[in-house]
C-alpha cells in the first residue's frame, strides 16, 4: 500500500488488515507460491468451465470459492495429520516416550487440588462442553456477523467448528485411549476416549479464531493485540484445566493444541487468499495497487 493511500473500510472498521499488516500482502516465498497457484487455478477454472456455468459464476463468488476450496483441501490434510498423530502416539506409547510423563504429571497436579479450586476449574472447563460451547459460539458468530455487516465470520466459524469436530471424532475413534483412572480425577467423570482432548482442540480453534476476527475488524490497536492474546490465554487455560481435573492426559492436550494450530493456519490462510482474490476482482481496497500475479 502506498503511503497516504487509505484502505477500504465498511463503516468505521477495516477488514483487510491486522494491525498495520496488510493481509493481502504475501512477503514470504511460500505465500507468493500460494497466491500464484490460486491465480493459476482460477484461470484454469475460467477456461475449463462451460460458458453456461461460467456466466453464473460472478467475481463476487470467487473469494468464497477460494475460501471453501482452501478449507476443504486443508481440512483433508488436517484429518491426515490427525491420523498421523494417532499413529505417532501408538509408536510413542510402545517406546514409553513422551507419554511416560502423563501419569506423573496428573499425580503431581493432584497435590495442588483444593475443594474450592476444584469447583472453580470444573465450572471453567464446563464452558468447553457442548452444552455451553455451542450457544457461546453461536452468539459470538451472530455478533460478529452483525459487526462485520457480512457473513464472513459466521462462515469461518462454521468451517472451523466442523473441522475441529471431525479431527476430534477421528482421533478418538482411531486411538480409543482410556482416560486417567477415576482415583486421579475430579467428578463428574467422563468415559469417552481420551485422545485427543476435544475441549482443548475445539476451544483452541474457535476462541482464537474469534480473537482473530475481532482483531481484523477493529481499528483499535489495543484491541488488535488484546483480543487474540486473551483468546489464547482462555484456550490455554481450557487445556490445562483438563489435566488439572484428571479428565485427560498431558499428551491428549498437547496434541489438541498442535492439531488446532494447524487447522487455524489453514483457516487464516484461506481467509487471506479470499481477501486477495477479492482485491483482484475489485471488491477490496485500492485495486489499482494490487496486481494479479502471472500464472
Amino acid at each position: 500500500m502506498h503511503p497516504g493511500r487509505p484502505f477500504r473500510r465498511v463503516g468505521e472498521w477495516r477488514e483487510d488488515h491486522l494491525g498495520d499488516r496488510d493481509l493481502t500482502r504475501w512477503p514470504s516465498a511460500v505465500g507468493v507460491a500460494l497466491v500464484r497457484v490460486t491465480a493459476w487455478l482460477l484461470d484454469l477454472l475460467a477456461r475449463l468451465l462451460p460458458d453456461r456455468l461460467r456466466s453464473r459464476l460472478s467475481d463476487r463468488d470467487l473469494p468464497w470459492l477460494v475460501l471453501v476450496v482452501t478449507a476443504v483441501a486443508g481440512g483433508a490434510l488436517a484429518v491426515l495429520a490427525t491420523v498421523a498423530s494417532a499413529e505417532l502416539y501408538d509408536g510413542v506409547e510402545e517406546r514409553e516416550g513422551l507419554s511416560v510423563l502423563d501419569r506423573p504429571v496428573v499425580e503431581w497436579v493432584v497435590t495442588w487440588r483444593t475443594p474450592g479450586l476444584d469447583d472453580a476449574v470444573t465450572a471453567y472447563t464446563d464452558l468447553g462442553s457442548t452444552r455451553f460451547m455451542v450457544p457461546l459460539v453461536l452468539v459470538a458468530a451472530a455478533l460478529l456477523w452483525w459487526w462485520w455487516r457480512r457473513p464472513t465470520p459466521a462462515i469461518l466459524i462454521a468451517i472451523a467448528a466442523a473441522g475441529s469436530l471431525l479431527m476430534t471424532v477421528v482421533g478418538k475413534h482411531l486411538v480409543g485411549r482410556v482416560r486417567p483412572p477415576q482415583d486421579l480425577a475430579v467428578p463428574p467423570y467422563e468415559t469417552s476416549p481420551s485422545f485427543p482432548s476435544g475441549h482443548t482442540l475445539n476451544s483452541w480453534v474457535l476462541w482464537i479464531l474469534i480473537g482473530y476476527l475481532v482483531a481484523v475488524r477493529t481499528t483499535s490497536r489495543r484491541l488488535t493485540v488484546l483480543a487474540p492474546a486473551l483468546a489464547c490465554l482462555l484456550a490455554l487455560a481450557m487445556g490445562l484445566s483438563r489435566v488439572y481435573l484428571g479428565h485427560h492426559w498431558l499428551t491428549d492436550v498437547l496434541v489438541g493444541w498442535t492439531l488446532g494450530t494447524a487447522w487455524l493456519a489453514v483457516l487464516v490462510t484461506g481467509h487471506r487468499l479470499a481477501l486477495t482474490v477479492r482485491r483482484w476482482t475489485g471488491g477490496g481496497p485500492d485495486q489499482d495497487e494490487v496486481e494479479q500475479p502471472a500464472a
